[in-house]
């Protein structure tokens, strides 16, 4: 499904909620870029473990018959819970889902799509995919699936990819209504391997500043960021700005690879560290292509994890800039323990921590995963996204960069240029017509109704050409109208910037997909353009203390 990726200041309390639980937890052991596995549980030892003799109690003798699988989930989770926050039991049924984002591709016919009125819309059919290789197009509803009517108000996300993912080389009967036909047009596709993206974005700022946005770390990120910066550095790059913002985490060796293309031999890039695992390090080798290039990190409460291990090698070994906000603070790492029926468990067996010996996870409490979870909401409540002072800082926990900065443990990665959230185009017009998605379903009506004059256009720049932003405006109100949202056009005026171009940058995602999208909808983020200012002024590597001569 095509989502917009980041995350919004003007929707604290829901991003707080959610972060939390879909956060991709990172792992890394020295010869390995995926979780750590370990051998299947030993039963022997389980049939002697009270919790199991229980269970077996239960199912043979309890008064009325009980789901067992369900009852031993409930106390795997349970179990758990007690521990930190980042400790997890995965059901079987769940397993696949949770780690296929991280692997890099998954089988399935190749859309991407939204649910409008109760129907499977396709936005995009992904380039040399099943989809593409059968016929289907953007603007298609899926109607039927194998043969059963699959539309209305019982049909969700989940429902969705459950039905049309699946095993590589199986098929799937779609019915099919497009625009200008009058019957169901019927599609038999089979289902083939689909890459999943982790670079979102890559493209030139300026005429020497190349943006790369990274909304993960998964199994492909590190090709991906190379060709990435290849590409921009044949363009005309000669400094980077590395998007961070919103991003979960995932494979800490992806981060490594990464931080090691800008580095010089044998600088520490992380370590971790456990009560039964021994200190290891990972150490650039000098064999990156862009150790001299002025680099700049952008960050925010929501880069987590492996985003934090890039942030903070880079800042610890006075590399370049983090700008930004404070990252979520998440230092604990889990290797992956599978089961024999399927499921599996998230273990935190180590802390990681940065070059200058900085643990960044912020305080738990075991077993109080709920408080964990409403950190970022507190932080939002104490100003911390509009105001550096407002960041409690760990003066305690100090330590010195390379360099002989100081930075502070016991909390994330604060930036060295605070960017506070912008939120004066925030009006309860603007937040009414975002959280009710009304921007987004125009956008793709808009497309539907005009989709043969916009795909004239060759790049985004024609794109904008086309799309007149008052005239957009001006019709999106209307139609915002009579989706219960009246118009205050006091409001309006206030939001009216940010309106036209959320506007025009999801009409260019649902003709053109996320190149076209990423370079209009981060028009004006201030963030961005603070950084471009550092590079421009010379400003892109931090200013180091002076050495004192002794006497």
């Amino acid at each position: 499904m095509k989502e917009p990726k980041f995350s919004y200041a003007w929707l604290p309390f829901w991003a707080s909620v959610t972060m939390v639980i879909g956060m991709l937890v990172g792992s890394w052991n020295s010869n390995s870029s995926e979780y750590q596995l370990y051998d299947t549980y030993d039963y022997e030892y389980a049939r002697r473990n009270n919790l199991n003799m229980l269970l077996h109690v239960i199912e043979q003798q309890y008064v009325d018959s009980v789901d067992s699988k369900k009852l031993t989930d409930n106390a795997m989770t349970s179990i758990l819970k007690e521990l930190d926050p980042h400790s997890a039991y995965i059901p079987a049924e769940d397993l696949e889902s949770v780690n296929e984002e991280l692997e890099g591709s998954f089988s399935g016919i190749g859309i991407q799509f939204n649910l409008l009125n109760d129907t499977i819309n396709v936005v995009d059919v992904i380039s040399g995919g099943p989809s593409e290789r059968n016929g289907l197009l953007p603007g298609d509803r899926i109607i039927t699936v194998d043969d059963s009517l699959f539309v209305g108000k019982t049909i969700t996300n989940e429902k969705v990819m459950k039905h049309l993912r699946g095993e590589k080389g199986s098929v799937v009967k779609l019915g099919i209504q497009r625009r200008g036909e009058s019957e169901l047009l019927q599609f038999e596709v089979e289902r083939g391997d689909i890459p999943v993206n982790s670079v979102d974005a890559a493209f030139m700022i300026d005429n020497n500043i190349g943006y790369i946005f990274v909304n993960k770390f998964g199994r492909t990120t590190f090709d991906e960021f190379l060709v990435a910066l290849a590409r921009l550095r044949n363009e005309g790059a000669e400094s980077f700005v590395i998007d961070l913002r919103g991003n979960g985490g995932g494979y800490m060796d992806a981060a490594i690879n990464m931080v090691n293309e800008f580095m010089h031999r044998d600088q520490l890039i992380v370590y971790t560290e456990g009560r039964t695992f021994p200190r290891e390090e990972a150490r650039s080798n000098g064999m990156g292509s862009f150790k001299e290039q002025p680099i700049i990190v952008l960050t925010d409460e929501w880069s987590a994890s492996a985003s934090e291990i890039f942030a903070g090698a880079i800042q610890d070994n006075d590399r370049g800039l983090v700008v930004g906000r404070r990252t979520f603070g998440k230092g604990l790492v889990q290797s992956q323990y599978p089961l024999s029926d399927g499921s599996a468990i998230r273990l935190t067996v180590a802390r990681y921590h940065t070059p200058s010996g900085r643990c960044i996870q912020k305080e738990y409490k075991l077993g109080q995963g709920e408080d964990y979870q409403m950190d970022i909401l507190n932080r939002y409540n104490r100003g911390e996204f509009f105001n550096a002072d407002s960041i409690h800082q760990h003066t305690d926990l100090v330590y010195t960069t390379t360099g002989g900065r100081t930075v502070y443990g016991g909390g994330g990665i604060m930036p060295d240029v605070f960017i506070p959230s912008d939120t004066t185009h925030v009006t309860p017009y603007y937040s009414d017509v975002i959280n009710k998605s009304l921007l987004y379903k125009y956008a793709f009506e808009y497309v539907d109704n005009n989709r043969e004059r916009l795909s004239n256009a060759g790049n985004y720049k024609e794109l904008l050409r086309k799309l007149d932003g008052n005239k957009l405006l001006n019709d999106f109100i209307q139609y915002a109208a009579k989706n219960d949202v009246p118009a205050n056009y006091a409001q309006i005026a206030t939001s009216r910037t940010e309106l036209i171009r959320l506007l025009q940058a999801y009409i260019a995602r649902d003709v053109m997909g996320d190149e076209a999208f990423y370079p209009i909808f981060l028009q004006n983020d201030k963030v961005i353009e603070e950084a471009c200012r550092l590079i421009k002024e010379g400003k892109a590597f931090p200013e180091l203390p002076q050495a004192t001569e002794e006497e």
